[in-house]
């Protein structure tokens, strides 16, 4: 059974809220012009987002963050985006030199060893490259919804992040039902990974499968305690310790 299968339906309001989705796009568009990025995950609720600017031919670029330990199902994305929609992604990876001094530093699984080691990791091979995509830019575009998990739950429409830039999160009041009946309706490609019940993708040695009555973000860094469930892309400076970039490549804890 797919995950469109399971999921998906139509719900009170959908309309509206894709309507809504919608005029936040244009008109921050319209207003920030070359300035605006996505920075997709390739989880389905980015690619609904995708759908949207593809769809309504809006003139926001978008990009994505090739980690080098990503599942082949997640980068297979990058390419069928292309093919699909006939818009180009930018790509930004990890710098290899610090990736090498990091895994010989402090081993391939150094996340399952620490929280500040899972972050350390998360700063070399996503912080550090979102600060590159992100250069330049005034606003960027996120999937983030309120109902994924407790830390998200008052994600506004649009915010500014650490560095006085539009942080716009167009499905911040969208279901999950909404998102796959989204899906559904325009035949959005998405992960197949989502339909072996993993709602939240991100990199393979960090994500799994979830059970019956698990919340949505279950599967990520499961070892870790609930509250501490995020890289730091979402995440302000002062609402939660985070590894400075310059300390990513320290001894081993």
């Amino acid at each position: 059974m797919s995950a469109i299968d399971l999921y998906a339906r139509a719900t009170a309001g959908f309309d509206e809220r894709v309507a809504n989705a919608l005029r936040l796009l244009t008109e921050a568009a319209a207003t920030h012009g070359a300035g605006i990025v996505q920075s997709t995950s390739l989880g389905v609720e980015d690619m609904v987002v995708t759908d949207l600017i593809a769809r309504h031919r809006l003139p926001i670029a978008l990009a994505t963050l090739e980690t080098g330990a990503l599942h082949p199902e997640t980068v297979a994305l990058i390419g069928r985006i292309t093919a699909h929609y006939g818009l180009a992604v930018e790509v930004f990876k990890p710098r290899e030199e610090a990736v090498v001094h990091f895994v010989k530093t402090n081993g391939a699984e150094a996340m399952y060893q620490s929280l500040e080691l899972r972050k350390a990791c998360c700063g070399v091979r996503k912080m550090e490259p979102l600060a590159r995509m992100l250069a330049g830019r005034t606003a960027w575009v996120t999937g983030l919804r309120r109902e994924q998990s407790n830390a998200r739950g008052e994600v506004p429409f649009s915010e500014p992040d650490d560095a006085g830039r539009t942080k716009l999160n167009p499905l911040a009041d969208w279901s999950w039902a909404d998102v796959w009946h989204y899906v559904q309706l325009h035949q959005v490609p998405y992960n197949p990974l989502h339909d072996q019940f993993m709602p939240s993708i991100g990199c393979a040695p960090c994500t799994r499968a979830i059970a019956v009555g698990e919340d949505f973000r279950a599967g990520r860094w499961w070892w870790e305690q609930d509250g501490a469930k995020e890289c730091g892309l979402h995440v302000k400076h002062d609402d939660a310790e985070q590894a400075p970039v310059s300390s990513l490549i320290g001894d081993r804890a």
